[in-house]
């Protein structure tokens, strides 16, 4: 609810603040004091249209700024515009203690030259977010740019807060939900379906080309190693030979290496038994000889593998050039282009087993979309029976704001749909998230009229009559915390006025309700009550608003009859005390 507003160099609005509590709260004074430029300055507030000339003489902006506190009926909603707009941080939004006593203020600054500008907790903002805010946090009456009750997109909404469907709509929406997952899956799986044999030729042909190559962990690594060896095998062999013929063959004229470590061998040997203290050496160059040794077999071994093979060379460059195709198509390892073909046979499958899949899904969705259609038509069924209910109300309401006759009915649309839910009767028609028809308010606010659109009714007093008849009656399903009502008290009567003051105090219980009104009979009814009048202050008249009570009170209710004297004293406070004791009724 709007719980504090301040308004600054606004029209003839020098500097006001007003603080809000709960219940129902009058405005009264003379015409032109002002009263319609508060219901101006909020309107500006909710991001409404402005002008520059609102801007006070001598002042270059205007400033309107409201404080809101935000019941739990509307907080995920107000959270989750602010958090979309990283106006309200994740920890902030879970703050301990009541969410209504965290608020919201809203400011509007209109510059008299340049564009005007808002904030949003003291941040910068648009102004259709503004817009957006206000709709959850004001019904402003009179006008129709903040009214919730026009926007058809909020009847349907309204008729189940008053029908207390919550538990069929739950159902229905629990259906809803798993129909629609199948119908995405059944649509992709069509989709797909269009490519599908030409999708699984191509698998079939990236498989077959991969199993065909049958690769083997390593494969590539030996088949470099061993094309080297082929490449260099002459190279190879006569590096090998001339490192052999010098180790352990020799000829005529020169002797091996072997051999003459061999020599060597001996002559350390008979050194070391002569001198012990050099046995070592001859243990040493022993150990040398055999490792020649050995190196010298390993060399003859070595020699035996060496091909001199043009063919095999041939073979293992056609394999790395394969291996290396099926790299540059598949993958850019070996082990990658394993894993393409593992991942082509699951989707190969997928695709073989698509029309058991799609007939599966097909089964799915005809057996939800019929119980889809129950469950829809049950919850329409509420809603109908609910809507008679809703419209004897409202014209009950309508008869006591002395607009007899007037008619109320809730409009029910189907839309034929041969691909949407199954009802009794055989036909189909579309569905959605909150049911199979879509509703609208109609309105014959005058006996011999026709019904129709709430959106197209007349203006003025009329209007807000018929809205307040309609927000007594939605009370507890219209979660608007605040509204604002203007000219309500037009057209009619003290008699009626009371009536009216009595039922807008009804609404206060629920909301907070402010009211400009002319007549004493409805302003007695305000738990606050503020006179809004003009003064002259220093050569410049401004607005000045008052709370009232007591004597002050009683003194403006009088006044509001014609002049103060003991007679109208005397009607002011019977209106006073007849108001009290209806509320206390």
């Amino acid at each position: 609810m709007l719980t504090e507003l301040r308004i600054h160099n606004f029209a003839i609005i020098d500097h006001l603040e007003l603080r809000f509590d709960t219940g129902l709260i009058t405005f009264t004074g003379e015409t032109g004091a002002g009263k319609s430029i508060i219901i101006d300055a909020i309107e500006a507030l909710l991001g409404g249209r402005i002008d520059a000339t609102w801007v006070r003489a001598e002042a270059d902006r205007a400033v309107v700024e409201g404080d809101f506190s935000i019941p739990l009926a509307v907080r995920d909603a107000v959270h989750e515009i602010l958090l979309r707009e990283e106006l309200l941080d994740e920890a902030e939004s879970h703050e301990a203690g009541p969410f209504d006593a965290q608020p919201l203020t809203l400011t509007r600054e209109i510059r008299l030259h340049g564009r005007s500008l808002a904030r949003v907790n003291g941040r910068t903002a648009n102004i259709s977010l503004l817009r957006e805010l206000g709709e959850y946090l004001v019904d402003v009456h009179g006008q129709s740019e903040h009214l919730s009750l026009l926007r058809v997109r909020e009847h349907l909404r309204l008729l189940d807060g008053y029908a207390g469907v919550d538990a069929p709509l739950s159902a229905y929406r629990t259906t809803y939900n798993t129909l629609r997952k199948v119908q995405h899956d059944l649509h992709t799986l069509r989709e797909a379906e269009r490519d599908a044999v030409r999708r699984a030729e191509f698998l079939t042909y990236q498989i077959e080309e991969i199993d065909s190559a049958r690769l083997k962990p390593g494969e590539e690594e030996d088949l470099k190693q061993e094309r080297t060896r082929l490449a260099n095998a002459e190279s190879l062999a006569t590096l090998a030979q001339q490192s052999l013929f010098l180790l352990d063959e020799g000829d005529p004229e020169t002797q091996p290496i072997t051999d003459q470590l061999g020599l060597v061998v001996q002559s350390l040997s008979q050194l070391g038994r002569t001198d012990p203290s050099q046995a070592g050496l001859g243990e040493r160059v022993t150990d040398l000889f055999e490792t020649l040794t050995d190196l010298a077999r390993d060399l003859r071994d070595y020699l035996e593998t060496i091909e001199f093979n043009p063919r095999r060379l041939e073979q293992v460059e056609e394999r790395l050039d394969l291996l290396h195709n099926l790299k540059r198509k598949y993958g850019p390892t070996l082990s990658a282009v394993l894993e393409f073909a593992a991942k082509a046979k699951a989707q190969l499958d997928d695709i073989t087993h698509a029309e058991e899949r799609q007939a599966e899904l097909e089964k799915q969705q005809a057996m939800l979309l019929l119980e889809l259609g129950q469950r829809g038509q049950t919850l329409s069924a509420a809603r109908r029976k609910a809507a008679t209910q809703m419209g004897r109300a409202i014209e009950n309401e309508l008869n006591d704001l002395r607009m007899s006759g007037a008619r109320f009915e809730v409009d029910f649309q189907l839309s034929p749909d041969p691909l949407g839910v199954p009802l009794e009767d055989g036909s189909r028609v579309a569905f959605g998230p909150q049911g199979l028809e879509t509703v609208q308010f109609l309105i014959a606010p005058n006996p011999g009229e026709g019904l129709k659109p709430l959106a197209k009714i007349a203006s003025g007093g009329e209007t807000s009559r018929l809205m307040l008849a309609l927000k007594n009656v939605l009370a507890k399903a219209d979660h608007t915390p605040t509204l604002i009502f203007d000219e309500i008290d037009q057209g009619i009567g003290g008699r009626v006025g009371t009536v009216v003051g009595q039922k807008l105090w009804q609404l206060g219980q629920q909301h907070q309700v402010l009211c400009i009104t002319h007549l004493p009979q409805l302003a007695a009814f305000g738990q606050q009550h503020y006179r809004v009048q003009k003064a002259v202050l220093d050569g410049r008249t401004s607005t000045v608003v008052e709370p009232l009570d007591g004597s002050k009170r009683l003194t403006e209710l009088a006044q509001m009859m014609g002049d103060v004297s003991d007679g109208t004293l005397q009607s002011a406070q019977e209106i006073l005390l007849g108001a009290r004791n209806m509320m206390k009724d």
